[in-house]
């Protein structure tokens, strides 16, 4: 089944709900990064709220990028998306590998430390908007609930799991947003906090078999949850070597001669996939004269 996003409300709208299915997306980034289980776990949860949160973006050429800088030994993560809900991502050190944490779980939070959550939104103005907040655990779920507290003033809670197999690939991975609205009564607030305390983790869910309108239903049952929207997801980059050509043209002249006189055709990764693009000297010659 392809991965998806469904769009809920419940409370009388009181309420907004988004829950994805992110498993073949995350599976996707471990192939083309080669990812070790821990940095899988981490790419895996920020590509899954990334997704979540493009499908809060309103214009149809809004982007919005996640970016961890961290003190951790994965170093750091990006993850951009669109409003189509494609994701792309990388880590910076892809084979991270650590112990188990106290709770016998990958150790994300080990692998990113101390650090800063960016969110990045361009919608087409002169400046993006940025917000910025502190890593409170590393764990990127509990961040991104702090992010959406401080940054945007949206009380939130946020879910995210990446289940990886003995064999390293991704067995499930998922996740949901909840937000209140401004007029949300504190009897509903109250209730939903309590819900939420005692749910099963993302990962218990899904390792069950439950769906995103399940997993839904299961924290926001009791407050009439109503589905709106169903979008498909994945895991996509829009690189071409076209683009990659249009990179290498903002070498220096004399960077680009160097190149050429070199004699030797280059190869030059994407960094959000690991594409691989050859650039034959006649081609480096082209980029040269435009």
């Amino acid at each position: 089944m392809k991965d998806y996003i469904v769009r809920a409300t419940a409370a009388d709208a009181s309420i907004r709900a988004f829950a994805i299915k992110s498993t073949q997306m995350v599976e996707d980034a471990r192939i083309a990064h080669k990812t070790s289980p821990v940095a899988t776990a981490a790419l895996g949860r920020l590509l899954t709220g990334g997704a979540m949160m493009g499908s809060m973006l309103k214009g149809e050429k809004d982007i919005l990028t996640l970016q961890i800088q961290c003190a951790g030994p994965i170093k750091g993560l990006t993850v951009t998306a669109n409003s189509k809900c494609e994701v792309k991502g990388f880590v910076m050190n892809p084979n991270v590998d650590l112990p188990p944490n106290k709770l016998g779980k990958l150790d994300v939070g080990g692998a990113l430390d101390l650090g800063v959550l960016s969110v990045i939104k361009d919608m087409g103005l002169k400046e993006p908007y940025v917000g910025q907040c502190q890593l409170q655990t590393g764990e990127i779920a509990e961040d991104l609930t702090y992010y959406f507290a401080t940054s945007e003033q949206v009380p939130s809670a946020v879910g995210l799991g990446v289940l990886v197999d003995k064999d390293q690939s991704v067995k499930e991975a998922g996740g949901f947003i909840i937000q209140l609205m401004p007029f949300t009564s504190d009897e509903v607030v109250d209730k939903l906090e309590e819900k939420i305390q005692n749910i099963a983790s993302v990962t218990e869910m899904m390792e069950k078999g439950m769906t995103p309108e399940e997993i839904l239903e299961e924290i926001l049952g009791d407050f009439g949850v109503e589905i709106t929207d169903t979008i498909e997801t994945g895991f996509k980059c829009d690189c071409s070597k076209e683009k990659i050509a249009r990179a290498i043209s903002t070498l220096s002249k004399k960077d680009l001669d160097s190149i050429i006189n070199d004699g030797e055709e280059i190869e030059v990764k994407c960094q959000f996939c690991n594409s691989a693009y050859k650039f034959s000297i006649d081609d480096l010659k082209e980029i040269r004269k435009s």
